[in-house]
Formats: C-alpha cells, sequence, structure tokens
C-alpha cells in the first residue's frame, strides 16, 4: 500500500477540523448577550398611549359625524324631491335618425342589437335610464353571462349612450356616434 498518497488527504482534513475548532472558540469567546427589555418596555408603553389617543378621537369622530349626519337629515329631507322620468320625444328623435324610433329600444345604442338587448331585458335592464344608471362591469358581467359568442362587444360607451337617449340629446347621439368607430371610446 502507497502511504505517500493519504498525507494529501490527512493534511487538508486535519487543517480543517483545527480551523472549525478554533474558529467555534473564537466566536464562543466573543459573544455578548444586550438586554433590550428596558427599550422594549418603553415602546410598548408608547404604543399603548397611541392607541388609547387614536380610540378617543375615533369616537369623537363617529360622535361628530353622527351629529352632522342628523343635521343634515334634518335640513335635506323637506328638500328631497321625487325624480321624474324625462318625457319621450319620437318626433325629435326621428328627425335627427330619419327612422321612427321606440321610446327605451335599447338597440338606439350602437353596439347592441336585437340578441344582446334581450340579455339585458333578462337582466333587469329595460330602460335607456337603466343601462345609462349601469356600471360598465354590470354591462360587462351580462355580455360574459351570454358565452364567448360576446366577447368582442365593448360596453364602456353604452351607458353613456344610453344617458344621451334618456336625455332626449338625439342629434349629440347621432355625432358621438359618427365620430366613434362604432360606438368604441
Amino acid at each position: 500500500m502507497d502511504f505517500s498518497n493519504i498525507w494529501c488527504w490527512l493534511i487538508p482534513l486535519l487543517c480543517t477540523l483545527l480551523g472549525a475548532i478554533f474558529g467555534y472558540f473564537l466566536g464562543k469567546g466573543k459573544t455578548t448577550t444586550i438586554d433590550n427589555s428596558a427599550d422594549l418596555t418603553l415602546w410598548k408603553d408608547k404604543n399603548a398611549k397611541l392607541q388609547a389617543d387614536l380610540d378617543a378621537c375615533n369616537g369623537k369622530l363617529t360622535a361628530a359625524s353622527t351629529a352632522a349626519a342628523a343635521a343634515t337629515v334634518a335640513a335635506v329631507a323637506p328638500a328631497i324631491k321625487v325624480e321624474k322620468d324625462l318625457p319621450f320625444d319620437a318626433a325629435a328623435a326621428k328627425a335627427v335618425f330619419g327612422k321612427t324610433i321606440k321610446q327605451d329600444d335599447l338597440k338606439v345604442v350602437e353596439g347592441i342589437g336585437p340578441k344582446i338587448s334581450s340579455m339585458f331585458h333578462d337582466a333587469g335592464i329595460k330602460t335607456w335610464k337603466a343601462l345609462s344608471e349601469a356600471s360598465v362591469a354590470r354591462c360587462q358581467e351580462i355580455l360574459d353571462g351570454g358565452g364567448d359568442r360576446y366577447k368582442v362587444h365593448n360596453p364602456a360607451s353604452w351607458p353613456l349612450q344610453a344617458k344621451m337617449c334618456y336625455e332626449g340629446k338625439w342629434a349629440d347621439l347621432l355625432k358621438w356616434q359618427d365620430e366613434h368607430d362604432h360606438g368604441k371610446l
């Protein structure tokens, strides 16, 4: 057996072992424990005081907002009016579009055809006013309920167009539809 090769393994192994022992004792001798309990207690006390101040402010704010809301209700209650639907002028619509327009026909809105109009009716949106008050997200939700074939439609402008219909702004609606590419914003 050749022992000249064993020293190639033994020397690095001994150096590593001695280095580990030396490092352990060197590190163990320098450790000191830092006591932060006084600082921790101080910060806990400050946090408790700030939390108490916050709770007091929230209590005052709640009391003030309740009083203000009661005063607002009392002041506004006599001024509340029942909103009436705007009258529909079929002659004005026909004059602008050149064809007869039925009241609350959602198909006047560019991008809405018979199938989509039916879907909106089924969802409870049957009038121009209801469509004008619907969010774009709600319109998209109704379209998504129809399946993949309605993914190409973009309802972003439909509430705006419906509002123009509801308010009888037929010239503005026609101008808007002419300026925009198929009802897209």
